[in-house]
């Protein structure tokens, strides 16, 4: 088809929109709303399942951690505590275990801010503080990268009310890149950071990736591993199996750190998969609602433009006719209707453009969320369009089979 067989065309629907144009205006505002809603959907839930596939660096489908609450007088916690693991350790299928004072993905943990220079005058890079011993790398299945892993004479007890921190840690290359960001991460290993505005630190390794236990946070995989045993009656462990043995060790040790020590109960055992589960529940069940809305509207917003369009068939079918009779043809018939759709459609989408950046300002400035990439917008818009010709075409093809007699009937 030509482009003046198209100016011409779009000329006269373009007037006829005019003198109808309250139907037309709905469909093109739907179209608005509809375009804002599934564009701004599309980039939460493209953004979420982002974050549930990061991977935590932990050998999650082998890896399980419980805690033990001591209680009564005769309770001594650092007994227990090498005890236990000296059990665990030994247990046939276990691979490593370890005490820790919180899990990652679990959503409860320690934070610190480390500086690079000391004093209060400078800000500190937040970091997760995971406390542990030095069968770490092997427990967690982490691997070092840079400097040297931690030996038993690194580990000390920290009692309760302990504020000071030890001499050496090892940090995540992730937390070595935010520290020293002008620098290359592996010549970070020897540099000193403060914790507590002034306390001196020295980086003694970098592991490769570690997360958080908050998977919401921005600087999730700023990680510092700390050298300690916590003298504490209230202790955690997590145990690494070797593969496919988790869930039959999981009630077996449960059972036997019960009857180890009547002292204590032992509590909350669960596996990293299903603590990795609960953490992104929630976006889980926000991909799964706004999956289902973007859905309903689309389906509403179609239903919308084949009820408009039908009723203009309706109402112009004498006027098709004579069209007919003239000398137009199927094919016209059925272009005329589609014109008039991308004309209604266009004005839509550009408008939807205009009210998609707007709520995406709304959600950024209210809920933190990132700005939308642009490349989604162009997108929305042709995918809109094409809903709108993939509705609108049965009703063409019904108008196109108007038979030319009918534009010498009078009623």
């Amino acid at each position: 088809m030509s482009n003046s067989t198209i100016n011409w065309e779009v000329g006269p629907i373009f007037r006829a929109l005019l003198r109808n144009k309250v139907g037309a205006v709905l469909i093109a505002i739907q179209i608005a709303v509809t375009m804002t809603i599934i564009v701004n959907s599309v980039f939460i839930i493209v953004e979420r399942d982002q974050q549930m596939q990061r991977v935590s660096g932990i050998d999650e489908d082998n890896t399980f951690y419980l805690s033990s609450l001591g209680f009564g007088q005769n309770f001594n916690s650092k007994v227990a505590i090498q005890e236990d693991l000296n059990m665990l350790r030994n247990l046939p299928g276990v691979a490593d275990a370890m005490q820790i004072n919180a899990i990652p993905l679990s959503g409860s943990g320690w934070s610190m801010g480390l500086q690079t220079k000391p004093g209060a005058e400078y800000d500190g890079v937040g970091t997760a503080v995971y406390m542990v011993d030095q069968n770490v790398l092997n427990t967690l299945d982490v691997e070092l990268i840079a400097g040297e892993k931690f030996t038993a004479t690194d580990i000390r007890w920290r009692d309760k009310s302990q504020g000071d921190w030890p001499d050496k840690i090892i940090i995540t290359k992730a937390l070595a890149v935010s520290l020293f960001p002008d620098e290359k991460w592996q010549s970070i290993v020897g540099k000193t950071v403060y914790i507590n505005d002034v306390e001196p630190m020295t980086i003694g390794g970098i592991i490769d990736q570690l997360q958080a236990p908050w998977i919401g946070w921005d600087k999730v995989e700023n990680v510092m591993l700390s050298p300690e045993q916590m003298d504490q009656d209230s202790t955690r462990y997590i145990i690494r199996t070797e593969p496919g043995r988790r869930d039959a060790l999981m009630p077996q040790i449960e059972e036997l750190l019960a009857n180890r020590n009547k002292n204590r109960i032992i509590k909350g055992m669960r596996s990293l998969q299903e603590t990795r589960e609960r953490s992104y529940r929630s976006h889980t069940a926000i991909i799964k609602i706004l999956s289902t809305i973007m859905v309903i509207l689309t389906i509403v917003t179609a239903l919308g433009i084949v009820g408009m369009a039908t009723f203009s068939v309706n109402q112009r079918k004498k006027q098709i006719g004579t069209r007919r009779a003239l000398g137009a043809s199927q094919g016209a018939i059925v272009r005329y209707f589609m014109v008039e759709n991308l004309i209604i459609s266009t004005v839509g989408v550009v408008l939807g453009a205009m009210l998609t950046l707007g709520l995406n300002i709304v959600l950024v400035n209210v809920f933190n969320l990132d700005k939308i990439d642009w490349y989604y917008i162009p997108i929305g818009m042709v995918v809109l369009w094409l809903v709108g010709l993939i509705a609108v075409f049965a009703p063409a093809k019904r108008a196109a089979n108007i038979p030319p007699a009918l534009a010498t009937r009078t009623v």
